[in-house]
């Protein structure tokens, strides 16, 4: 498990967030109807606990290994996660399936993970550098919709003056 967490840097394959606590083995490929890939460290995935146990025995969803930028994008200032525009329909479907099956955009908690780091972002607390190192679909998702400079008036937040 050390080593899982040192390949992802601690990051979460499915949310892209840091994890401060132990995260959990996903088998990507369900052990249920894959048995012959329960061992097998391509098919293992770092997973938030939360999600792992939404996503379950779920196949056909899209594996974070083959996800390409701008696949998924994150609407400001809701902070939920959706699939591009423009993509192709097998492409889209599956991303959709992704995000109602791992319950990125119903459960609260996640949402809120997302918005909190976005307030804080907004509000001077943590630099766009961490993001990358902890976030970095937020970070990228800010650097994509230009708002680096912008995103407190996204939030509505008066920025601080020295």
């Amino acid at each position: 498990m050390d080593d899982l967490h040192e390949a992802y840097d601690r990051i979460c394959a499915y949310s892209c967030c840091y994890l401060s606590q132990k995260g959990s083995v996903d088998h990507f490929l369900p052990k249920r109807y894959y048995p012959q890939f329960a061992y097998e460290w391509d098919n293992y995935r770092l997973a938030a606990p939360r999600i792992n146990n939404y996503k379950g025995d779920s196949a056909g969803l899209i594996d974070p290994f083959i996800v390409q930028m701008e696949w998924f994008v994150l609407d400001f200032p809701s902070c939920f996660v959706k699939s591009a525009d423009g993509l192709p329909d097998h492409i889209a479907r599956k991303i959709n399936r992704t995000i109602v099956a791992l319950r990125l955009n119903d459960d609260d908690y996640l949402v809120q993970v997302r918005c909190d780091i976005m307030l804080d972002f907004a509000e001077e607390k943590v630099r766009l550098s961490f993001l990358q190192s902890k976030y970095p679909f937020l970070a990228s998702e800010i650097v994509r919709q230009g708002i680096e400079t912008t995103a407190h008036k996204i939030f509505g937040i008066v920025p601080h003056f020295p």
